[in-house]
């Protein structure tokens, strides 16, 4: 496997990359699931980011990838893992290459009580969902 490391200038960007890679070579199918069973979990009416999934996973530099584990999404799963609560870490939608764009996303998400902004951005000091209890969270980590 090449070391990503090499070919990044930026440490956090590398470590990022680096992370991603070795979830695409090795845990990717794992890893997705892991974050469908978080994302499942999101309450309607709140909303979490990217990089808390990932921190929750124990991949802090990782939130890309969950970015891409719910891009991955198939049809019949979006009616059940709520891809919709996930925002980025400002609470801003930043939804790309998806069939449904940022402004669907912000339609189901004021369907579910959210106030999304014009410029398509969630107050997160109101509607963070603050993630898993330890044993939820292990749970999941164990396959549950």
């Amino acid at each position: 496997m090449f070391d990503t490391r090499l070919y990044l200038p930026d440490n956090s960007i590398n470590d990022e990359f680096a992370d991603i890679g070795m979830m695409k070579m090795s845990t990717q199918p794992n890893f997705y699931e892991q974050v469908y069973a978080i994302v499942r979990r999101i309450p309607q009416g709140k909303v979490t980011s990217y990089g808390r999934i990932a921190a929750m996973l124990g991949r802090p530099n990782a939130a890309r990838a969950v970015g891409y584990a719910l891009n991955a999404l198939k049809e019949r799963q979006e009616h059940d893992v709520p891809w919709q609560r996930v925002v980025n870490s400002q609470g801003r939608i930043s939804i790309v290459n998806r069939e449904h764009g940022a402004n669907v996303q912000a339609e189901i998400l004021q369907s579910e009580g959210v106030p999304v902004s014009d410029d398509l951005r969630v107050e997160m000091r109101l509607y963070l969902w603050e993630g898993l209890n330890l044993m939820e969270l292990d749970d999941i980590l164990r396959g549950g």
